[in-house]
């Protein structure tokens, strides 16, 4: 386009001009697709569906679009209104070009179209951001009214949105959430697998992953500095080692979030080797330099391993092949070549594109998911079978794995795969979080986010000197718990830059405590306020946090008091920031472990410099993290106990209920 961001953003403040019909949109075949989505739907449904969609267009243009929707949801499985998708180039433009009243909207207008960038998108023409079916919305009329309302917002008015869908600008107060975020809530006993994707295809709810839906994704950085932490806290922990030169790290997928494992390895100068069944995606990470090098050949793979650990080289291999095949072959070979893994399929959704089954091309497969269910189904469960007996041999022989939150252990115990221990009460193998990462929650460490709105490299590197200096600080006034925990980040925020981290927006995470985040977003602030910031500073984070999010097999995994399976944590979080004063709030069904299994929320707060934020970081930052860890303490967590305790001290208006200490071996005494 010749036309300038700030000419051509303008439209958005129009919506569809259903006048002059834009000319129907031939899909970008040179973009990856999400999967065919397999309805089965009875004519009734079908009606339903068209229907519903139809209510978002005038009356005058439904001759004109019945077939075309149609089609759509007879092709894809769903109506993503192709026609629709937006002529300009999608990206996060600077602050100054979007056409909102107020500041706040459009710093949403920004994070939603990074969330659809094509190069931070999976699936972008299907409004998908990662995760195989985390979508921003449900198709491209719920995005231009989206965009349409955020324009015309002022001080007064919250827009509430329905799994994608606008409710319209409701009056509410200058000093309440502009956006309030739902997805896929469902009447517990509905939230089914079965039920998602019948009602995504009616269009009345959807999956909105955990950032996605939230409009807070900032491309794979985030997961890149999660997985950094993660390998690098599990070679303490299982290899006793500081350094993982020469060490092997093997998993699977280099998708969207799957993508960050070799450039996290790369960041900790150890070897890593990832399949990935697509070869497009193997090639696209590879172009981009998070993957070194390439192979088909598992025989070559398997020299170029011994001869990384023989040099103690630090790489990245990709094997564009099935990981099935990759951990079968490291099972054979009689030298143990792997000291860490994991997996990161997307088994939160096995059956429609999560995870490929071996022995069948990818091409095959992807035509088995759609025309014989009942045969793929039966692939991918005997697949499932085949790595955990693979996986079980090298563990035998001295690996250590765990399950990435990403249902792997689940489904494969749906499968009737070999991962229970002798009692049958637990898996054989930990969650991440249940054995390397929930004392770092407890302690009340997690994945604090930026965006800097200007797009300016030079506000991204004064915002990472900024945390380093105060990280640096932190480090030498606390307990060396969570001075490990700060000298970490401080090296991640220092070698970040020079790691060529961001896609997307300027953004940055760490992770920090309740303290760090509130000191961190203060400095920030202030920068604003002096103009030293060209523009406002987002803040955020994941949900996969301290207290964001309630999943029984991932975040809350070391939840010992029985409550794992309780949700109340992520909900009273959401409530807590929307009336704080956070710009936006979400809160979703699903998340990373997949529909009904997890509930999860998260916030933005735009920081423009006012000394009315200044009250507002302070009240949101501290219940955003010692929610979680009140919570936490409650169930029995020694780390989470001495944060809180030293939490209610520091604050005279903070009072939380303690748990006394139960002694174990006087209930046995009374009991037996």
């Amino acid at each position: 386009l010749l036309m300038e961001p700030t000419e051509f953003l303008q439209s958005l403040k129009h919506g569809i001009n259903f006048d002059d019909m834009p000319p129907r949109h031939v899909r970008d075949e040179s973009l990856p697709h999400a999967p065919v989505r397999v309805l089965n739907f009875t004519p009734a449904q079908r009606k339903l569906a068209l229907k519903n969609a139809l209510r978002y267009i005038p009356e005058k243009v439904h001759d004109q679009l019945i077939p075309e929707f149609l089609e759509e949801l007879d092709l894809y499985g769903h109506i993503y209104m192709y026609r629709f998708l937006p002529t300009y180039p999608m990206k996060a433009y600077p602050l100054e070009c979007y056409p909102a009243q107020l500041t706040e909207a459009k710093c949403i207008q920004l994070m939603i179209q990074n969330n659809l960038d094509p190069s931070v998108a999976q699936y972008p023409q299907e409004l998908i951001t990662y995760g195989g079916n985390g979508a921003v919305f449900s198709n491209w009329a719920q995005y231009h009214l989206v965009m349409y309302y955020l324009s015309i917002m002022n001080e007064h008015q919250t827009l509430p949105m329905y799994s994608g869908h606008p409710l319209g600008l409701f009056p509410s107060s200058p000093d309440s959430a502009r956006v309030v975020i739902t997805n896929g809530m469902m009447i517990p006993n509905y939230s089914t697998k079965e039920n998602l994707e019948k009602f995504y295809g009616l269009g009345v709810t959807m999956y909105g992953q955990m950032t996605a839906g939230s409009y807070c994704y900032i491309g794979p950085q985030g997961i890149v500095h999660g997985t950094v932490l993660t390998i690098m806290n599990a070679g303490r922990k299982y290899l006793g080692l500081n350094t993982l030169k020469g060490k092997v790290f093997v998993s699977s997928g280099l998708g969207g979030m799957s993508g960050a494992q070799p450039k996290a390895c790369d960041i900790l100068g150890c070897i890593s080797v990832v399949a990935e069944i697509n070869p497009d995606a193997a090639h696209k990470r590879h172009s981009q330099g998070w993957v070194k090098q390439l192979s088909d050949n598992l025989e070559e793979l398997i020299e170029m391993i011994k001869k990384a650990r023989d040099n103690e080289e630090s790489t990245s291999i990709a094997y564009i092949g099935n990981i099935v095949d990759l951990w079968e072959r490291l099972a054979k070979e009689d030298e143990l070549l792997v000291e860490l893994g994991s997996d990161q399929t997307s088994c939160h959704n096995p059956f429609n594109g999560g995870y490929y089954p071996v022995d069948v091309t990818f091409e095959e497969a992807n035509r088995l998911m759609v025309e014989d269910i009942p045969r793929f189904k039966e692939l991918v469960q005997e697949s499932l079978r085949r790595q955990i007996d693979a996986i079980n041999i090298l563990t035998e022989r001295g690996m250590r794995f765990w399950d990435y939150g990403n249902s792997f252990l689940l489904e494969a115990s749906r499968a009737n795969a070999d991962v229970f221990t002798d009692d049958q009460l637990s898996f054989k193998y930990p969650s991440y979080v249940e054995d390397i990462m929930g004392d770092i929650f407890s302690l009340g460490f997690g994945p604090f986010r930026w965006v800097c709105t200007s797009g300016k490299e030079k506000d991204l590197q004064i915002t990472d000197e900024i945390a380093a200096d105060i990280c640096e600080e932190l480090a030498e006034q606390c307990i060396p718990e969570n001075e490990q925990q700060y000298r970490d980040n401080h090296l991640w925020i220092t070698k970040a830059g020079e790691n060529k981290l961001v896609v997307g927006s300027q953004a940055r995470i760490l992770y920090s405590d309740a303290e760090g985040r509130a000191q961190i977003a203060l400095a920030f602030n202030k920068l604003v306020r002096e103009g030293k910031l060209s523009s406002p500073v987002v803040i955020s984070r994941d949900h996969h946090d301290v207290s964001g999010t309630d999943s029984p097999y991932r975040e809350t995994s070391n939840i010992t008091d029985g409550s794992k399976f309780t949700a109340d944590m992520a909900v009273q979080n959401f409530c807590g920031l929307a009336m704080r004063g956070a710009s936006w709030v979400a809160l979703h069904n699903g998340g990373g472990t997949g529909w009904g299994e997890a509930i999860n929320g998260g916030f933005g707060l735009v920081l423009d410099g006012s000394e009315k934020i200044d009250h507002i970081i302070q009240s949101v930052l501290l219940w955003d993290v010692l929610n979680g860890v009140s919570r936490r303490a409650w169930s029995g967590n020694d780390n989470a106990n001495w944060t809180i305790n030293k939490a209610v001290k520091s604050n005279e208006d903070l009072s939380v209920t303690i748990a006394s200490k139960v002694d174990d071996a006087k209930l046995d005494e009374y009991l037996h």
